[in-house]
């Protein structure tokens, strides 16, 4: 009964936050901090899932940025969670096919995000070099998935090298977001679902000695050991 009663809670309320967000990006199409809106408005979800999101950012990371944002992808709840992160002159970069799917798709756009057609090198390169344009021209974050797709309990899976070329161009520090484990935790007929904690790193340089994808594995093996530490605390909570 919980479980229906929350179904048809979350689909009211996430149609009329979609349609806030649409008003939003109408009168202030492609803003800077239109990202940062949809992630407060996204996470407010959570609450209806019976799971209490604890966002811990650094105080050098709330002086602003811009930063290279890279974030573990769970499952499709991060679009839930871990958009609570999302600090304001923020964007993220995602597949250009993400505009076809229904309303989610279009706020994505509007929000002001940096679609990249993975389908075609020529252009993702091209991309590439516009959101470098943007972080550089107008102070613009950007938030990455560098795992490329959702791990779904398969852990944390290899890093593609975008987020760590896109540091080394705009010579700007990487901040990690690290999610605890949320693999198999949300049941919709358990009243609470418990806490996830989401922890912002303190700003790194990368390393400008070695290569790119030294330093994708080097940050790859840091928010492994984050991931390992918060899932730990999350764990001892619970006993």
């Amino acid at each position: 009964m919980l479980a229906l009663l929350r179904i048809i809670a979350i689909f009211f309320y996430f149609l009329l936050i979609n349609l806030l967000l649409i008003l939003v990006c109408v009168l202030r199409p492609f803003h800077r901090d239109n990202v940062h809106a949809a992630g407060v408005l996204y996470s407010s979800v959570s609450s209806l899932l019976g799971l209490k999101l604890e966002v811990r950012v650094p105080d050098s990371v709330k002086q602003g940025g811009p930063y290279v944002f890279i974030a573990n992808h769970q499952n499709s709840f991060d679009l839930l969670t871990i958009c609570a992160a999302a600090q304001k002159g923020t964007v993220t970069v995602g597949k250009k096919s993400l505009i076809w799917i229904p309303i989610i798709g279009q706020v994505y756009w509007l929000t002001g995000n940096i679609m990249i057609d993975r389908k075609h090198s020529g252009r993702a390169h091209d991309t590439l070099q516009d959101t470098v344009q943007k972080i550089q021209k107008r102070r613009l974050s950007v938030w990455f998935f560098p795992e490329g797709t959702r791990s779904n309990g398969r852990g944390l899976l290899p890093f593609k090298t975008g987020a760590f070329r896109i540091a080394k161009a705009t010579n700007e520090p990487i901040v990690m977001v690290t999610a605890s484990s949320l693999h198999n935790k949300i049941k919709l007929n358990r009243w609470d679902n418990g806490t996830l904690v989401i922890q912002l790193s303190e700003p790194e340089f990368i390393n400008e000695t070695q290569s790119v994808k030294y330093n994708a594995e080097y940050f790859h093996r840091k928010m492994q050991q984050q991931i390992t530490q918060i899932n730990t605390e999350v764990d001892n909570k619970k006993v």
